[in-house]
């Protein structure tokens, strides 16, 4: 009768391990690309046997992260759609955007570089799939109101404001630029078309929402 009881903590505990090496692979991966299951084990507070056991390799160790970076990105997708639907402006969809997705491009900016080498380029355009469409139908919808220009199509246009993104996020992790994604809306929209006056107007009434909800949840 006992051992059924025991097994719930070990459970607890292997969970526990493997969230905490989780946390550590995203501290130290950003630190180090390089860095070696066994130097991430003691960073961890593992032996290397337990890790070894959640993460066989490192290939399952950065899927692993790229499963959490999905998860989170559809999360934060799902949230700002509710919020700033179809019926918005569409500079303030995009604005909205760049503030839901930025804390998960600060926490997993590491892995867009890493997953290409060690999972393939097939694997982030998974993970990014959602954040992609979303941020094509936004523009979409934009350049139909006529507040976005119409000179590239808007997947074409996607991708070119997803790799500005990406270099702003390299910015910061570099410490060139410090942003909590203000800056990066600001650029994404005047990029997009949109008047730099009108721009920073959009992203300050949204960022007074998003300070607003931040709030709230506190």
């Amino acid at each position: 009768m006992p051992k059924p009881m025991a097994r719930v903590p070990q459970r607890r505990n292997a969970r526990s391990n493997r969230a905490r090496i989780l946390a550590t692979a995203r501290q130290e991966l950003g630190r180090n690309p390089d860095i070696t299951l066994e130097e991430l084990a003691r960073a961890s507070g593992v032996v290397r046997r337990t890790l070894f056991g959640h993460f066989p390799g490192r290939a399952a160790l950065l899927e692993a992260l790229a499963e959490e970076a999905s998860e989170s990105l559809r999360s934060v997708l799902a949230a700002g759609a509710a919020r700033f639907g179809s019926g918005e402006p569409a500079e303030r969809a995009l604005a909205y955007f760049v503030f839901s997705i930025w804390p998960v491009g600060d926490r997993y900016r590491f892995l867009l570089a890493l997953a290409r080498r060690d999972l393939g380029a097939e694997r982030v355009a998974e993970v990014l799939a959602p954040a992609r469409a979303e941020a094509t139908a936004i523009l979409e919808r934009g350049q139909r109101d006529g507040v976005f220009h119409t000179h590239l199509p808007p997947a074409v246009l996607s991708a070119g404001l997803e790799a500005m993104t990406v270099a702003l996020l390299e910015e910061v992790n570099t410490g060139a630029l410090e942003d909590d994604g203000t800056h990066t809306a600001v650029a994404m929209l005047i990029a997009a078309g949109v008047p730099d006056e009108k721009a920073r107007a959009a992203v300050d009434a949204v960022a007074s929402t998003v300070a607003a909800e931040a709030a709230a949840d506190d």
